[in-house]
């Protein structure tokens, strides 16, 4: 197993996503042990990053810890990705739909501003972090915690980390951000959730080929 070190400023999330990466990589296979002193040395960090890295990735269905010995890589197929993103297209659509007529010139004019630091964002950590939050305020207006819950259990958190795998994530995402943003503004719900279907739908296609998984 050979992982990146990273600097202890942007812990513990920098863990969580280099271990995310190399699962989904295929760099950590299935019914892999992942020891955290192990894990902590060749990061260059302190198991107590390691730790919350793991529980993370537990609640994302990446990894199963086992008291006292670690834990173990989750079975993980280009399958179970494509199952992934055929509920969030389904999913996350649904919520914008019943979120749109319940954001308020706060929310629009926040959206906006997170859209325009996106397009001027060249770090990947902190386009991350803005797409999150672009993603999330947009479905915020849907107070449904049944369907936030689904959400967040059918991503495994990998929706987070497409910047880095997918080359040119950045450039088409700003591109498919602002004709969401154009149509949540103009409230055309139809269109709005077509072009977000669409991003999901475009993210999916770039993403399989770059996966070193099973099918």
């Amino acid at each position: 197993m050979k992982l990146k070190s990273v600097t202890r400023e942007v812990l513990p999330n920098s863990v969580t996503t280099i271990l995310r990466q190399a699962i989904l990589k295929g760099d950590l296979k299935p019914e892999e042990r992942l020891v955290q002193a192990d894990i902590a040395e060749q990061l260059g960090v302190s198991r107590m990053p390691v730790r919350e890295a793991l529980k993370t990735l537990e609640l994302e269905g990446l990894v199963t810890l086992e008291p006292h010995k670690g834990a173990i890589v989750n079975s993980l197929t280009i399958e179970d990705i494509d199952e992934i993103y055929e509920l969030r297209t389904i999913l996350e659509p649904f919520t914008l739909e019943r979120s749109i007529p319940n954001l308020g010139s706060e929310d629009l004019t926040e959206l906006e501003s997170l859209h325009e630091t996106m397009l001027e964002t060249t770090e990947i950590e902190t386009y991350v972090d803005l797409n999150n939050r672009f993603h999330n305020l947009s479905l915020s207006g849907s107070k449904s915690k049944r369907l936030h819950g689904l959400m967040a259990r059918v991503s495994h958190g990998i929706a987070k980390d497409t910047p880095y795998v997918i080359p040119d994530q950045i450039e088409k995402s700003n591109e498919e951000h602002a004709r969401i943003l154009s149509a949540i503004k103009a409230n055309d719900i139809e269109d709005a959730c077509a072009e977000y279907a669409s991003h999901i739908k475009r993210t999916h296609e770039d993403l399989i080929p770059l996966l070193n998984l099973d099918k």
